[in-house]
């Protein structure tokens, strides 16, 4: 290979609908909390777009502990969005993270259609926030969360809920826990999103053998980090050729090849999020690094990548 050509610019920008993002590097909701605790690591001012972790209408209390397991090049969670209300979060978690210059995308959840209309319909009077992603693939909570990413029915009725009450962008966070994918993210194209998130979690289970427990007081939860890898780059793959809007590909990315991978398979932006809380500057590693493999490539513009997978 020829040597690398670190004096190439690279043109990192991509764009998710009418947001346009310095670079494709994000950061997965619920991993990353709203940027605080992650500042002394990471130079907010840098990533593609801070995507918070879920905020609902009311505070969420979230499930009991034990609530986090490790598991083979991955873990499981069962956190249950816990959060404290959307009032609390626009009065101290926005004002801090509008004073950085970062694309700011709120993931919003709900228990019904009325609770993500009224989440949303807030957060569109707070011009700090650039994006909103609507959360209809966790598997942690009884009510709302997965249980309308299951069907195309649901997933529509509550995009085109949300999408009346907002003029940001429009991005829908989709679960890997159906039977097509591309069936999900179709129905919430043609309800007005502007963008797909995928994959949230997989469903997945833990039992100390010892105890004869399961390691999460739910029994399950959500699995994440590497493990799932292959999996949600398949699913990127058929639903990028499934709609015509724009995917954010995310599970398992630990470096800048793995981004590499979302990006070809038709990813135009990637998020970090198990990685974070291995090294908290995960995010910067793949970006730096997402940089130099263009250079290596003589790739002009990392947009390039996105959907050049060959047969």
């Amino acid at each position: 290979m020829a040597p690398v050509n670190r004096s190439m610019n690279v043109d990192m920008t991509v764009r998710l609908g009418s947001l346009e993002l310095r670079n494709p590097v994000m950061t997965a909701s619920g991993t990353f909390a709203s940027g605080r605790e992650y500042a002394e690591f990471v130079d907010l001012e840098r990533l593609g777009a801070v995507v918070t972790k879920g905020v609902s209408m009311t505070a969420w209390a979230g499930n009991a502990s034990p609530r986090i397991a490790e598991t083979p090049s991955g873990m499981l969670n069962s956190i249950g969005l816990q959060n404290p209300g959307v009032e609390a979060f626009c009065q101290t978690d926005l004002p801090w993270l509008a004073a950085r210059d970062v694309p700011i995308v709120v993931n919003v959840s709900g228990h019904s259609i009325a609770e993500y209309v009224a989440v949303a319909g807030r957060l569109d009077a707070e011009p700090d926030v650039d994006a909103l992603e609507v959360n209809i693939s966790c598997p942690n909570v009884d009510e709302g969360g997965m249980t309308f990413g299951t069907t195309c029915a649901a997933a529509g009725d509550v995009t085109r809920a949300v999408r009346a009450a907002t003029s940001k962008t429009l991005i829908v966070k989709l679960s890997p826990n159906v039977t097509d994918i591309t069936e999900i993210a179709r129905a919430v194209e043609a309800e007005g999103a502007d963008a797909v998130s995928l994959i949230n979690t997989l469903l997945g289970m833990a039992i100390d053998t010892d105890t004869w427990r399961p390691k999460l007081a739910r029994g399950a939860g959500g699995l994440s980090g590497p493990a799932i890898r292959p999996v949600a780059v398949r699913m990127v793959w058929q639903v990028a050729s499934a709609v015509a809007v724009p995917v954010v590909g995310m599970g398992g990315i630990m470096n800048a090849r793995d981004a590499a991978e979302f990006m070809l398979a038709g990813a135009t932006a990637v998020a970090v999020g198990t990685a974070n809380f291995v090294d908290p500057t995960t995010t910067v590693r793949v970006l730096d690094g997402l940089e130099q493999y263009c250079q290596e490539r003589g790739i002009a513009q990392v947009s390039a990548l996105t959907g050049a997978l060959k047969a």
